[in-house]
């Protein structure tokens, strides 16, 4: 598995402030969420690029991955299966890597909740996959999921409110913005504790009488 990855400067940052802090992009579907609501992702991508309703790839994935790495998988659209479960998280825990985020489906969602894996993904599908060892897939290469681009290496945090990707370059400077605003949300929560609008704070127009 190799040496763990550095633990990233977003990591202190809920997914909404990164992705605020990125300019509003990075963004995956709104339907990827975690399966428990306590579960929450941040750590370096590793993508995977597997057929509709075969999972070979994400079982090769999880030993290809390095120890931290989140897996980040794409179906081609075949939402209608479920292609992690139980036997994956508990691979995947022994491989210590960070997490899974789909645009497919998974199952066993209770168990999935009681091993801890952080798991995110768009539904839930109790449908089996196949694993066709001559079905095209690919490992560590750039993936589009919605409309972001994703990288082996760029950084993923995600949290009840949704999944956002960073790309590895720009990690430090939207850390730096995340960290502003934050600081600044907090004095509006001051200001508002204090008896201010948010319309006053905001200058934002009343509405016409």
């Amino acid at each position: 598995m190799g040496t763990s990855p550095a633990a990233s400067p977003l990591d202190e940052f809920d997914s909404a402030t990164v992705h605020e802090a990125y300019g509003r992009r990075g963004s995956l579907p709104s339907e990827i969420k975690p399966i428990a609501s306590t579960f929450r992702v941040c750590g370096p991508a590793f993508t995977v690029d597997c057929p509709p309703g075969d999972n070979l790839w994400i079982h090769r994935a999880v030993y290809a991955a390095r120890s931290g790495h989140v897996l980040v998988v794409q179906t081609r659209g075949g939402r209608e299966a479920g292609y992690w479960g139980e036997i994956l998280s508990e691979a995947a825990v022994a491989q210590q890597l960070g997490g899974l985020v789909t645009d497919g489906g998974v199952r066993d969602v209770a168990r999935l909740a009681e091993i801890g894996f952080p798991v995110f993904a768009a539904n839930v599908c109790l449908r089996g996959t196949v694993k066709d060892p001559t079905a095209d897939g690919r490992l560590g290469e750039p993936l589009v999921i919605g409309s972001t681009l994703v990288r082996t290496g760029d950084v993923v945090v995600g949290d009840q409110d949704g999944v956002v990707v960073v790309a590895a370059e720009a990690v430090g400077a939207v850390a730096d913005a995340a960290r502003e605003r934050v600081r600044k949300e907090q004095d509006v929560i001051a200001r508002l504790r204090n008896g201010e609008t948010t319309l006053a704070i905001y200058e934002l127009p009343e509405a016409e009488r």
